[in-house]
């Protein structure tokens, strides 16, 4: 019978084209990819909620994919519209200083600073300044045509993310399936491990994040409230929503609420809203703290071990490459990565392929691999078995 196989050299030519062609279509089309990334991470932030149901009722799938999907579109329009009342007051104060403290801010840097002998002038950032927050606050008549474009864009951005949650979120098991597939008949056992391990780790710091945005808003919540700082009800949600950025979310959230108290004051201590700004900033450091030291660490309990330095780091630099997106994703991507790289280290040094403490859960050879935990086999690959 004649031999269809391609040989080794023609497999790898054809397996560096495909790659290197997929890889240019990435980096062409790398806003679609972002969105496509985002819709990803949305339809992982709530998948959690369809595994529960097909679980635990009788309903499809499908069905259950419909019911999360339509639930958070839901939540997404009636959650804001029914706070925005109870939010309103609260948010028109926080938004009024803020106006007031870039003010502030542009008509302090243009005068000159004397510090002991030393006279610093930073009159043209001053200008720079104002000029920027004109250009925020009262966007020119001629930028409308422009603006209403943006706008349009993103609102099929928009769509394209909305139909791609939900196709994720339906077809993620066959997905998954032939991404296992796409490995050799002998690791698919490896590859079903690896993304255990990986799912693994983005769950836990799913449910870690959860946890910290909810405790983080609470305790914010009630300090500025202790503190009687204008808009704590704001400023905590903004604390809460704002531990989703790890390390730079808090710091902001603080410092809006520093910028609050320095406006505002107390509504009960008697003290110049200086001293009250600064009791706010030490008292944002403490909890802060807290939660960095003792409180993460518990939460997120061993499977995002990494180092904190290395952490902020790595959050600062995706800040300024990737902005907010990239910032979120940075430290699960990093976890993946570690884990990733471990199995190559393992495999490139003839060890068993994942660290087990019991020795005799370790697998090295495909008949090891019980039949139910392997998968089934195409029918093309049975027949080029039996040739």
């Amino acid at each position: 019978m004649k031999n269809d196989q391609w040989s080794v050299p023609s497999r790898y030519v054809a397996g560096i084209v495909v790659f290197a062609a997929v890889f240019a279509l990435l980096i062409y089309a790398r806003e679609a990819t972002k969105m496509l990334i985002i819709a990803a991470f949305v339809s992982y932030l709530i998948s959690p909620a369809v595994t529960f149901l097909t679980h635990n009722t009788k309903l499809s799938r499908k069905a259950a994919v419909n019911i999360v999907y339509f639930s958070a579109l839901i939540l997404l329009v009636g959650v804001p519209a029914t706070l925005t009342p109870i939010f309103f007051d609260e948010i028109k104060i926080v938004a009024s200083d803020l106006l007031d403290l870039s003010r502030q801010t542009s008509v302090m840097l243009t005068q000159p600073v004397q510090f002991g002998n030393m006279v610093f002038h930073f009159e043209q950032l001053g200008q720079s300044f104002g000029q920027l927050q004109e250009s925020i606050l009262t966007p020119l008549p001629a930028e409308a045509l422009a603006l209403l474009e943006t706008t349009s864009v993103n609102a099929l951005w928009l769509l394209v993310i909305l139909v791609s949650v939900h196709l994720f979120m339906s077809e993620w098991p066959q997905m998954r399936d032939w991404l296992i597939n796409l490995a050799p008949y002998d690791y698919h056992y490896d590859m079903q491990e690896l993304y255990e391990r990986l799912r693994n780790v983005w769950m836990a710091y799913l449910r870690g994040q959860i946890v910290l945005m909810l405790v983080v808003g609470v305790v914010f919540t009630i300090a500025w409230i202790v503190l009687g700082i204008p808009g704590a009800l704001v400023l905590g949600v903004l604390a809460g929503l704002f531990t989703l950025i790890p390390d730079v979310g808090p710091f902001l959230a603080a410092m809006l609420a520093v910028g609050v108290a320095l406006l505002e004051g107390s509504s009960w201590i008697p003290l110049s809203n200086f001293w009250v700004a600064g009791i706010a900033g030490v008292t944002y450091l403490v909890l802060i703290n807290l939660k960095n030291f003792f409180l993460r660490p518990m939460i997120m309990g061993r499977s995002l071990r990494m180092n904190e330095a290395l952490i902020f780091i790595a959050i600062m630099i995706a800040t300024i490459l990737e902005g907010i997106m990239g910032a979120l994703l940075i430290v699960p991507v990093l976890a993946s990565v570690v884990v990733i790289m471990e199995y190559i280290r393992r495999r490139i040094l003839g060890l068993p392929p994942f660290a087990v403490e019991d020795e005799e859960k370790f697998v090295v050879l495909p008949e090891k691999i019980k039949p139910q935990q392997r998968l089934k086999p195409s029918t093309k690959e049975k027949r080029k078995r039996n040739l």
